[in-house]
């Protein structure tokens, strides 16, 4: 693969899951309560809290986490089977 297309994936990845995520968040607004809106709602929080360091002139925060729902797995889903589609 090229540089291009390593890049291209990457942001297509992590947009697809952002907009996933935020597809299944509003999605999951508007359906009544039941299996289905625990389906799109609920979400899976991966990574480490944040941890942050303060000395006197300087402070350091670092923390990574990644909230991952069902829409958003479709998403990346999308996007890995477009990419091998238009690229491969």
């Amino acid at each position: 693969m090229k540089r291009r297309e390593v890049i291209f994936l990457t942001v297509a990845l992590v947009l697809g899951a952002v907009v996933g995520g935020l597809l299944g968040e509003l999605i999951g607004s508007f359906l009544p309560e039941g299996a289905v809106k625990t389906l799109f709602t609920q979400s899976l929080n991966i990574g480490f809290n944040s941890f942050t360091a303060n000395f006197y002139a300087l402070s350091f925060t670092l923390g990574l986490m990644i909230k991952i729902n069902f829409v958003s797995v479709l998403m990346i889903i999308f996007v890995i089977v477009y990419f091998r589609w238009w690229y491969i």
